[in-house]
């Protein structure tokens, strides 16, 4: 995230100086049928990953320009920073769902994911159930929108959501694979849970459950970024960041990776 220091010989539409950011996509080798196609998303090569490609912590960064999003006015840099990763996968997710306006939506785990899933269901006028452990964030969750807040330390979260009619759709956002087993007895008829975090322990799911009431899971990476930024700044979505300056990028990481940031970390480059 910042703008854009110098343009090559062959780049076109963007401006130096102009503010942009960068997401999880590397760019696009346009061989592979998904690049042929345009479905970027689909391609697992290291490059649209970009996950080999250096510059994440960085003052300074080479990128392809069609991986660029120019960021709106509205939004400081630390604002737009989490939607060009979390905010495109959560609304992308919702976008290829099968919701429709006034489903049941359960969102489990409230976190960096789970807080930008809940108020984009929010605003697409969906009914939306956070299902989290404990109660500290039960009173920012109905703040940002939710209609039902399950403690899963108190209750078992499948049957609450079976109480209202079971969910159109179940968004998994805390990486516990018996958690995420747990939750599919909660989807209605033709219910669908889409799975946007990384977990790598297997999951326990009996196909019987999938087939009694016509269930499915899937997984979802990826997004529209332009799309992402627009939707939030035409609704006025709220990032519950925390923020660490350049040089504590290894604190950051670490309480990320042990589940302890405020939702979701924000490296910040000193402008002096």
């Amino acid at each position: 995230m910042g703008s854009i220091a110098k343009l090559g010989s062959e780049s076109h539409y963007w401006k130096e100086g102009q503010r942009v950011g960068v997401g999880w996509r590397g760019g696009h080798c346009l061989k592979c049928k998904p690049c042929l196609k345009g479905e970027f998303w689909a391609c697992e090569s290291p490059l649209a990953t970009g996950i080999s490609t250096d510059g994440g912590y960085a003052e300074y960064m080479v990128a392809r320009m069609e991986v660029l999003t120019a960021i709106p006015d509205e939004l400081t840099s630390v604002e737009a920073a989490p939607l060009l990763c979390a905010g495109a996968t959560t609304l992308g997710a919702l976008k290829s769902s099968s919701v429709k306006g006034g489903d049941l939506i359960a969102i489990q785990g409230f976190g960096g994911l789970g807080h930008l899933a809940l108020q984009f269901a929010v605003k697409s006028g969906l009914k939306v159930a956070v299902v989290s452990r404990g109660t500290e964030k039960e009173a920012l969750a109905r703040k940002l929108g939710a209609h039902i807040y399950i403690d899963t330390n108190k209750m078992n979260a499948a049957e609450e959501i079976m109480k209202f009619g079971g969910a159109r759709t179940i968004f998994c956002t805390a990486p516990n694979s018996k958690a995420i087993s747990d939750l599919v007895e909660g989807l209605g008829r033709g219910g669908q849970m889409i799975i946007i975090t990384f977990v790598n322990e297997p999951m326990l799911i009996s196909p019987s459950q999938l087939m009694r009431a016509v269930r499915s899971v899937s997984g979802w990476v990826g997004g529209n970024a332009a799309d992402t930024l627009k939707f939030s700044v035409l609704t006025h979505v709220v990032l519950m960041v925390e923020v660490f300056p350049l040089e504590q990028a290894s604190v950051a990481f670490d309480r990320m990776m042990t589940a302890k940031v405020h939702f979701r970390s924000v490296l910040k480059i000193s402008e002096g």
